[in-house]
């Protein structure tokens, strides 16, 4: 069964993008990255900051939306958008949310994605939060779809 893979839309914080690339090697998942990113995504700028697992990474760059989406309808692959612009929490078991082969697509640390991008989107879903607060940070937020994502689809 193939499982979800986990997209970012134009990363603005080298840092969560090499936590989220070292939790895709060892949690077997797909990383995508849709540029441009706000740091050099080269891969000797990604080991040169520290980025070891780069290798071990099943790293897919996108140089942007259009090509991102061109590649996406090639493989009929639905696109899911975590969003703080939705009611259906990312483990809802009652609605059908994530499926093998599903684009699990997260914005920008900055802002988030452009409307378009929304409008793209298959299905949207949120991780719940207390009242008041604005978002999780970028790699704590793939962390923990990651987690759902290996419950429902095995390791």
């Amino acid at each position: 069964m193939t499982k979800p893979l986990i997209a970012l839309y134009q990363p603005d914080i080298p840092g969560n993008t090499g936590s989220i690339l070292r939790l895709g090697a060892c949690m077997g998942l797909g990383i995508h990255i849709i540029g441009p990113a706000g740091f050099d995504l080269s891969d000797r700028a990604l080991k040169r900051a520290g980025m070891d697992y780069i290798e071990m990474a099943a790293l897919t760059r996108h140089d942007g939306w259009e090509e991102f989406e061109q590649w996406r309808a090639s493989q009929d692959l639905r696109l899911v958008l975590m969003t703080t612009k939705s009611d259906v929490s990312y483990t809802d078991d009652t609605v059908q949310t994530l499926k093998a082969g599903d684009v699990v697509l997260f914005g920008r640390e900055s802002v988030g994605v452009p409307e378009r991008v929304h409008e793209a989107a298959d299905l949207r879903l949120t991780i719940p939060m207390a009242e008041g607060r604005r978002s999780l940070n970028l790699a704590m937020s793939v962390a923990m779809v990651a987690g759902e994502i290996n419950r429902r689809f095995g390791l």
